[in-house]
């Protein structure tokens, strides 16, 4: 948003409205119009509100590049192949990426959040309960995208109301602050959101699973533990029988049953508790442009630079292949440790683990993707990556890939292999049992942890852990197995690293955030782009500690020109910055 532009308007509007009242004859009748004053009147008013902020949540999950994309393409389990060098993002660009949308995307969601809650005492409510659910699940929103906002920016403003006029001084609160705000509003949710209802609709599971990550991130681990456990014995449970779509095809599993989008969202799936709502049939201003799961995260095995023995183009865009594979761009390139090293566990590797997540029918390797153009003098023989023009071709070109997680298969003949409509988790009760399991690491409850994890992994056939196998490293790597794709990546590991520093624990703590960190550790020790070298589209892979947090856009910043909206450290303009504020009104 280019703000700005957007301030000049509105002066601009506000001085010819000043003119034109003077000669009230010009004035137009309008027969009928929507405004606030006369929609959000009732029940069903602000409940048109909530359809728009649950729509609002398929940014997250859908659509080209949505938010999910940037979380796994700046993490230890992918690699943003067109944009390798962080030292490229700017307040001012984020260029193939979305690094700085994410946060435009979460301000324009709290804004709708906050037209409810500022509007919902506006009226006389016959029945305070209606009233209350409906406040709840505003508050919910408002929580949910602030949650990504701490995770992602750090200290940001918080808006607590609806904001009707030109605003422009606006400051940052600290990250603290906000996650104490927060909580306190995602417990009142908690209390007054239905225990269950329709698909896409948020819940007393949704509150309390996004209040059990705002617990951890506050360190209040007790409250943590009780609020999982609540969902744990709630009305949920991990799916363990095959189910849905697929259930009479013998040859698939129970992992691939649980991500097929068609069955995400089924009454008989008892471990959904949050999915966004994505549908084919549905109205063209309903639906997303699809998960487009196999053009973010494949690899582009289809394109012509793909050569054969011959040095001549070995594959073409085409064919059966084709729409099982996806036109794939990997703009979240996998790494080698989600690919292989993650599996490699209690004596086992990727190619003969138990653990269904990474078993051969959910996944394709790389010796089973073959050249599939006819004309090629090797058609039908697997891929020979030596035959490639450069060695650096392979790493976008050629990868294993999570069949089970990215395959959605086109709706329509002249559809692009893309990845098409359906519905995705927000939460599911397998990351409520490894959020606990990570409360009970902190308080060095090692076998209660080990038993969350090991509900996890039996239903994947994985094998057992002992209490000596928790770390935290650990936790994150069965997070890995069991919610790629799924979870926010980047924020979870950003959560942790601010545990980790209000902590003093590991040699990491708040005053050097920025130059030490849990989140950089891990990528470079996990993700082999940025110590191999590996340089594509005139960027070599290179990322820093204070790419721990993303820039604040700058044209935010600018256009604010009566407050400081602080810039994280490390990038350009945060020598102007101030203490943030610690109280929020």
């Amino acid at each position: 948003m280019k703000r700005l532009k957007i301030i000049s308007i509105l002066l601009t509007l506000i001085l010819l409205l000043q003119i034109s009242c003077k000669e009230e004859y010009l004035e137009p009748e309008a027969l009928s119009f929507l405004t606030p004053e006369n929609t959000y009147v009732n029940k069903e008013g602000f409940e048109s509100l909530l359809v728009t902020m649950r729509k609002n949540l398929k940014v997250e999950t859908h659509g080209g590049l949505h938010n999910l994309i940037e979380d796994f393409a700046s993490s230890d389990l992918g690699s943003p192949w067109s944009q390798l060098d962080f030292n490229k993002l700017t307040p001012n660009t984020d260029q193939y990426y979305r690094f700085l949308g994410v946060f435009t995307d979460a301000f324009e969601a709290i804004k709708d959040a906050n037209v409810l809650i500022s509007r919902i005492d506006k009226i006389t409510w016959e029945d305070k309960n209606v009233r209350n659910g409906l406040y709840a699940e505003g508050l919910w929103h408002r929580a949910f995208w602030y949650y990504r906002l701490v995770n992602c920016y750090g200290d940001v403003p918080f808006i607590n109301g609806e904001i009707t006029g030109a605003k422009l001084d606006f400051f940052s609160h600290s990250r603290w602050t906000i996650l104490e705000k927060i909580q306190s509003d995602l417990e009142y949710a908690a209390e007054w959101l239905p225990e269950t209802a329709g698909p896409g609709v948020i819940t007393k599971g949704a509150a309390r699973q996004l209040l059990t990550k705002v617990y951890l991130a506050n360190l209040e681990l007790d409250k943590a533990i009780a609020t999982a456990t609540s969902i744990i014995n709630g009305p949920y449970a991990l799916m363990k029988n095959r189910f849905g779509s697929w259930a009479d095809d013998p040859e698939r599993n129970i992992i691939w049953d649980l991500h097929r989008p068609e069955n995400m969202s089924l009454p008989s799936n008892t471990e959904t508790i949050l999915t966004t709502i994505d549908r084919f049939e549905a109205p063209s201003d309903a639906k997303s442009k699809g998960l487009l799961t196999m053009r973010m995260y494949n690899c582009q095995w289809f394109q012509a630079a793909v050569l054969d023995s011959q040095g001549k183009p070995g594959m073409v865009a085409s064919g059966a292949e084709y729409d099982t594979l996806g036109r794939g761009n990997a703009n979240v390139r996998l790494t080698y440790t989600y690919q292989y090293s993650i599996w490699n566990n209690n004596g086992h590797t990727y190619k003969n683990t138990p653990d269904m997540r990474r078993s051969p029918i959910n996944w394709v390797d790389i010796d089973e993707i073959k050249y599939n153009n006819p004309a090629s003098v090797n058609f039908g023989d697997v891929v020979n990556p030596n035959y490639f023009a450069s060695p650096a071709d392979t790493f976008k070109y050629l990868y294993a890939m999570p069949h089970y997680l990215m395959f959605v298969p086109k709706n329509y003949p002249q559809e692009l292999p893309f990845g098409s409509n359906g519905d995705w988790y927000i939460y599911r009760l397998a990351e409520t049992y490894l959020l606990r399991a990570e409360a009970y690491y902190w308080k060095n409850e090692l076998q209660l942890a080990a038993n969350d994890i090991n509900a996890v992994r039996e239903r994947a056939n994985a094998v057992l852990i002992s209490a000596a196998d928790v770390t935290l490293d650990f936790i994150f790597d069965e997070r890995a197995r069991e919610l790629f794709a799924e979870e926010p990546r980047h924020s979870e590991l950003v959560r942790v690293s601010y545990m980790l520093a209000k902590s003093n624990i590991g040699g990491y703590n708040l005053d050097n955030f920025s130059e030490k960190n849990y989140y950089f550790d891990r990528v470079l020790a996990y993700n082999s782009a940025y110590h191999t070298g590996v340089f594509l589209l005139g960027n070599i892979a290179r990322i820093a500690p204070f790419h721990v947090l993303w820039p604040i856009p700058s044209d935010v910043i600018t256009a604010n020109t009566l407050g400081t909206i602080n810039q994280n450290i490390g990038y350009q303009g945060s020598e102007k910055n101030i203490p943030p504020l610690t109280t929020i009104e």
